[in-house]
């Protein structure tokens, strides 16, 4: 049997996932981050984007995540996202205005609160496009 580890995605809202896991992968702060059973103990943020679980079974779970903070511990890894939305949820139409809607605010925004929101909102919705092309070609394989 192969060695798994506990994984829990939870969002303010609800918990997305809950089960266990071979392998997990998500945008960490400093870059990609790889977490296997047994991985040192660590606390870090991570940014927007997808959270790859490989369950025990070897399906493949897929989360995007709006950033929020990583925990391992030695039996569990916890995902606390500011939001969470499972893959087959996203919706390429909705973050492709969304990102529309933050360029046309970048062009047009008056004050540095405005662009940094602008630009917060802009990365955003990119990092869900890109979570979008990630799981449509993992479905394709």
């Amino acid at each position: 049997m192969a060695a798994t580890i506990k994984v829990d995605v939870v969002s303010a809202e609800e918990s997305i996932f809950e089960g266990r896991a071979k392998f997990i992968a998500l945008p960490g702060e400093a870059g990609e981050l790889g977490i296997l059973p047994g991985h040192t103990p660590l606390i870090t943020r991570i940014r927007p984007g997808a959270v790859r679980i490989v369950a025990e079974n070897d399906e493949e779970e897929f989360v995007f995540v709006a950033g929020g903070i990583l925990e391992v511990q030695p039996g569990v890894v916890t995902v606390l996202a500011d939001t969470a939305i499972r893959g087959e949820d996203l919706d390429e139409a909705k973050a492709a205005e969304a990102r529309r809607r933050a360029e046309e605010a970048l062009q047009n925004s008056g004050s540095n609160l405005e662009y940094a929101t602008a630009q917060a909102e802009l990365a955003y919705a990119v990092a869900q496009l890109a979570a979008i092309q990630r799981l449509r070609k993992m479905n394709q394989h």
